[in-house]
């Protein structure tokens, strides 16, 4: 399937992190599924189409990360993960405490990793790549 350990795809996604580049927007496991999506099914020119199944696929990656995320009250790492990437004193804790509200991040990352998975296994996807 995908090369997902490519050095290209870990610097590309990086930035993700902290609600797009530490600023509490979404929560950047939402834009990194569909990155993926779009690496199984985007077109690779201009002058070529997206796979037909893209769009649906990313609608109901976004419904299902909604779902995922609604007991937060939001989809954006400030819902979540409340913090302020600005502050050291705060970011140094969110990492070192156990208690600190990495682990909700950690669950939605998994819980958003493990639908994304479950749709790329249901429309047969897992061989795909252009």
């Amino acid at each position: 399937m995908l090369d997902l350990d490519s050095k290209e795809v870990i610097r590309a996604l990086s930035p993700f992190g902290g609600g797009l580049g530490s600023t509490g927007q979404v929560c950047g496991a939402l834009p990194g599924g569909l990155a993926v999506l779009g690496l199984l099914m985007g077109k690779d020119e201009h002058s070529k189409k997206d796979h037909k199944l893209m769009w649906k696929l990313s609608y109901k990656l976004v419904k299902g990360f909604d779902e995922i995320t609604k007991k937060y009250g939001g989809n954006s790492c400030r819902d979540i993960a409340r913090i302020d990437w600005k502050d050291i004193k705060a970011v140094k804790d969110y990492y070192k405490n156990p208690e600190s509200r990495r682990k909700e991040c950690l669950y939605v990352i998994g819980e958003t990793a493990k639908f994304l998975g479950e749709l790329i296994e249901e429309y047969g996807l897992k061989e795909m790549r252009r």
